[in-house]
């Protein structure tokens, strides 16, 4: 019994993975790259405007999750606060896909 339901637990995790990863390079795509570049190093004309900051930099890199969250909730410079547009849900999404970016 305990077979099963470990199997059926990680049949379900397993599942429920590449849902959460589309969804979350699906809101990515529509509301970040645009300024962040698909890769999120900021290669994009808008973002060298703007002063993006690459993802992948070691600034990014040692801002705690939180810190990340409240930036996106709140926006920061010239980028916009997605609170009300987002769920926490979704930014925390992001935050995770945007720390697993190559």
């Amino acid at each position: 019994m305990k077979r099963i339901l470990s199997t059926a637990a990680l049949l379900a995790l397993i599942l429920a993975v590449p849902a959460f990863s589309q969804s979350a390079a699906d809101i990515y795509k529509s509301k970040c790259a645009g300024c962040h570049g698909a890769d999120g190093k900021g290669n994009t004309p808008v973002a060298k405007n703007l002063g993006v900051r690459d993802f992948s930099s070691p600034e990014v890199k040692k801002e705690t999750d939180a810190e990340l969250i409240t930036i996106t909730q709140k926006g920061k410079n010239k980028m916009p606060g997605y609170a009300g547009k987002l769920t926490d849900e979704q930014i925390k999404a992001q935050i995770a896909y945007i720390r697993a970016l190559k």
